[in-house]
């Protein structure tokens, strides 16, 4: 049995999918269903005995307290987090709330739950911490990719409620001896990815004869990662990781922000065509900068791959196919995501087993 957090969010539902379908193991995910939870996501795993959904606040002490001795993980796996930088622009106290303050009151319920353990149980036991290369701050166009010693110089109250949250877990371990992973990973991308950020929101806008926003030139370089290479390079960390140690998980695939929306429209060219025959570039529009927008993140991974073994299957040009593929077959998905509507999945679902 594992313990997930954030398990109805983006990366935390495909990597519960795929824990059940590859791993089999039980688990238990905890979500609070913030605007990006989204309990559908997991409607393929809504009748399996093997996963159990707790909708909750990793910051509430005594629910997570009550999870650990019922159920006995012998893993605990963090993914909750606030996680849109915009969103934190705007509104940054929950983002210090969840992911500062609720990371604090995880940690400490883990603390003394893994305190209590004895022998075999207690040697075994991990606390995974998902993390982001936004922590490292922002690169020169000539700076080599972010290690994981490259210094924390967060330039976002997102990035920097998760450099607090990544510190909280190293300090946990060096203090408390609490067996600690920690990866810190690239831009995401993939299905059931919320429609607020860079590639779902060009899908959709594209779909629905809406302008294509970029901020600025467009010019900000990310390094992308497919979000099931993601879950499998989270699996091998907790595997085979060694503790105290942080890896840094990418995708090797630098692009700037313009060139993914092009990519982005020369496939929806080819699989879903306007009607006038036009492209959908035709939809970018240029938008003023976000204030204190990072040029370029890039993440060295060779970490994971010399010590672990791990390096993605898929490169940018198959993984977008896929996702794009998805958006398409999935429209439904998108609508109850921008209607709201899948806000109400969890009461016609899930009422009964969400306590």
């Amino acid at each position: 049995m594992i313990l997930v957090t954030g398990g109805a969010g983006f990366i935390g539902a495909n990597f519960v999918l795929d824990w059940v379908a590859q791993q089999g193991e039980p688990v238990v995910n905890l979500d609070k269903l913030t605007y990006a939870g989204n309990i559908e996501n997991l409607a393929s795993v809504q009748a399996d005995s093997r996963h159990i959904f707790v909708q909750g606040d990793i910051g509430d002490n005594a629910l997570v307290t009550r999870l650990l001795a019922e159920h006995q993980p012998r893993a605990v796996i963090n993914f909750a987090a606030e996680s849109h930088v915009d969103r934190s622009i705007h509104s940054p106290e929950a983002f210090i709330q969840t992911n500062v303050v609720g990371t604090f009151q995880l940690l400490e319920a883990v603390r003394a739950y893994w305190g209590s353990l004895t022998g075999d149980a207690k040697a075994g036991f991990r606390f995974l911490h998902v993390s982001t290369d936004e922590v490292y701050g922002s690169l020169a166009a000539s700076d080599p990719a972010f290690t994981e010693s490259h210094p924390y110089e967060p330039n976002s109250p997102y990035s920097a409620s998760k450099a607090a949250s990544d510190h909280l877990v190293r300090a946990y371990h060096h203090t408390y001896g609490l067996p600690v992973l920690t990866t810190n990973c690239s831009n995401n991308y993939g299905p059931y990815h919320f429609p607020e950020k860079l590639i779902p929101l060009m899908v959709v806008n594209a779909l629905a004869g809406k302008p294509l926003p970029i901020y600025g030139d467009g010019q900000q370089v990310r390094d992308w990662l497919y979000v099931k290479d993601h879950c499998s390079a989270i699996r091998r960390v907790l595997e085979a990781g060694r503790l105290g140690e942080t890896y840094n998980v990418g995708g090797w695939n630098e692009m700037p922000n313009l060139d993914i929306v092009h990519t982005v429209c020369g496939l929806l060219d080819s699989l879903r065509p306007r009607a006038d025959g036009q492209s959908y570039t035709s939809q970018i529009t240029y938008v003023t900068d976000r204030p204190g927008h990072d040029r370029r993140y890039a993440i060295d991974a060779g970490k994971i791959e010399r010590e672990l073994g791990w390096k993605p299957a898929e490169t940018f040009a198959t993984g977008i196919r896929k996702t794009i593929e998805w958006y398409l077959a999935n429209p439904e998905w998108v609508a109850r995501v921008q209607s709201g509507a899948y806000r109400d999945w969890v009461q016609t679902n899930y009422a009964a087993r969400a306590a």
